[in-house]
């Protein structure tokens, strides 16, 4: 059995991965995407990222691009400064035909950032066939694939570089860098423009080339509402005029940094019998998909990884934590909880190991975790996690989401805590065996008021999701957050 190690040589979001530990240096470095701030650096005076500050990139390349046993990586356009000289120059040429196409001379495997990207989504979904699309801005030399249910690689970067548009979009109205999933809280709130869409018409038209960011200087920027919401119908025309088309099958897989549109992926939903959207779509997943490469071209072996494959950590309190009811109770009172619950989730959704729960019957309760707690825009919604069992009694939509990945239109009134302006909601649902913990409080709450969900939003303030016990704390002591339970312990105020 061949050892591995998998590096993500990122512009963004570096990570590796050994096969048990999914190290996102975010988590650990406490910057979002583990890039800097514009702003005095290291101050977090801005929560605006800065792509030409490299110097965490380079922290990471220098201390994790090391050769041992089999390395095994990928990268990503602007990732590689650091160690060009290390990598083998045969891997600027190489070129995939097929999924499992690979390069690999002297302990060095490499595949390209858009095959990590579908093997992460295929392998997890457990589908003996699958069409897959690796959507996202750029990568090495794509910005878009579609593989078919024989595996072939179909070209799309052209056609369809919509994880582009969305960055250049979310620049222009100054959410920055990375910042498409702010744009994305603005769709519900936009009516269309048939100005916004010739526009994104002109811009797409042609190859993707440096001149094009000439279009942007000249758009009229009178409503980012109606921006958004023309951007995100503009998505899904062209995902229906491209890949549409290309369907082999009636299982489809996605990942890449543009799987994070809950509305595209729900979209798909209708188009195919099974859709999978994994955790870590985007580049913060790259080690994970390389892993399983290698692993599967060189032990032939399937490796699924964990959804929770983060650390471990101890803690011992003051207060045990003998019954989830009293707070199930505590949350229909009101209060705001902060839940950290053994290993952290793998990806940039808290899947209910460092959360922050709520009540989704408080109509008011978004203005008060937006404005005491995550110290965040307005506008931008919460999700619920509901028991698996009951989802479709509130959510219109066809198959369980047990990562965050789609957004649905919700059924009743009864929850305006996390349904949007636009009456939809980014479902997670859950059940025992994904995470018993979270489940068990969501029954307890259930009981105490028949509705079978919770508000579910990520445990951090103005940083990445914490990591550790000692960074639950400080976000607890700096919050609002009414209560903090730490694995088996209740931390009060």
């Amino acid at each position: 059995m061949t050892k591995i190690f998998s590096v993500a040589l990122n512009l963004h979001d570096h990570n590796t991965y050994d096969g048990v530990w999914h190290n996102q240096r975010e988590r650990f470095t406490r910057f979002k995407h583990n890039l800097p701030y514009h702003a005095e650096a290291y101050a977090h005076q801005s929560d605006i990222l800065n792509p030409a500050d490299y110097r965490l990139n380079d922290e990471f390349v220098k201390e994790y691009f090391k050769k041992k046993d089999v390395l095994a990586f990928t990268y990503t356009y602007g990732g590689i400064r650091m160690c060009k000289d290390i990598i083998p120059k045969d891997v600027f040429n190489y070129v995939p035909k097929k999924l499992w196409d690979h390069y690999y001379k002297d302990n060095f495997y490499y595949i390209d950032h858009h095959q990590s990207h579908a093997t992460y989504a295929f392998l997890n979904s457990g589908f003996k066939q699958s069409d897959i699309l690796a959507i996202d801005g750029i990568g090495s030399k794509y910005r878009c694939v579609f593989f078919d249910k024989d595996q072939n690689l179909i070209d799309l970067s052209d056609k369809l570089p919509i994880g582009w548009l969305w960055n250049h979009m979310s620049n222009l109205t100054k959410f920055g860098t990375l910042g498409a999933s702010k744009l994305m809280g603005k769709v519900g709130y936009g009516q269309y423009s048939q100005y916004y869409y010739d526009i994104f018409e002109t811009i797409l038209d042609g190859p993707i080339t440096e001149k094009k960011q000439k279009h942007f200087e000249h758009i009229k920027l009178d409503s980012v509402e109606d921006l958004a919401f023309t951007l995100q119908k503009f998505t899904i025309d062209k995902i229906k005029q491209f890949v549409y088309p290309l369907k082999s099958c009636d299982n489809l897989c996605i990942a890449g940094g543009v799987a994070y549109n809950g509305y595209m992926n729900e979209e798909f939903t209708k188009h195919y019998n099974n859709v999978y959207v994994p955790p870590a779509v985007g580049d913060e997943g790259q080690a994970l998909g390389t892993y399983q490469h290698a692993d599967y071209v060189l032990n032939n072996n399937i490796h699924i990884t964990e959804t929770f494959a983060g650390k471990e950590y101890d803690y011992v309190g003051d207060e045990k934590l003998t019954s989830y009811k009293p707070i199930a109770q505590a949350i229909a009172d009101g209060k705001i909880v902060g839940w950290f619950q053994g290993k952290s989730e793998s990806g940039n959704r808290a899947l209910g190991n460092r959360s922050i729960l709520a009540d989704p019957r408080r109509k008011d309760i978004k203005d008060v975790i937006n404005s005491t707690v995550k110290m965040r825009e307005d506008f931008r919604p919460f999700a619920p996690v509901v028991l698996e069992e009951h989802y479709k009694e509130y959510f219109d939509t066809n198959s369980p989401s047990p990562y965050m990945s789609r957004i649905v239109k919700v059924k009743t009134d009864k929850v305006p805590g996390v349904t949007h302006i636009d009456n939809t909601a980014r479902i997670q649902t859950v059940n025992k065996e994904q995470n018993n913990k979270l489940y068990e409080l969501i029954r307890e709450f259930y009981n105490i008021t028949g509705v079978p969900m919770l508000l579910n939003t990520s445990f951090n303030r103005h940083e990445p999701i914490i990591e550790t016990p000692e960074h639950a704390l400080r976000t607890f002591k700096r919050t609002a957050l009414d209560l903090l339970i730490i694995n088996d312990w209740i931390v009060r105020k």
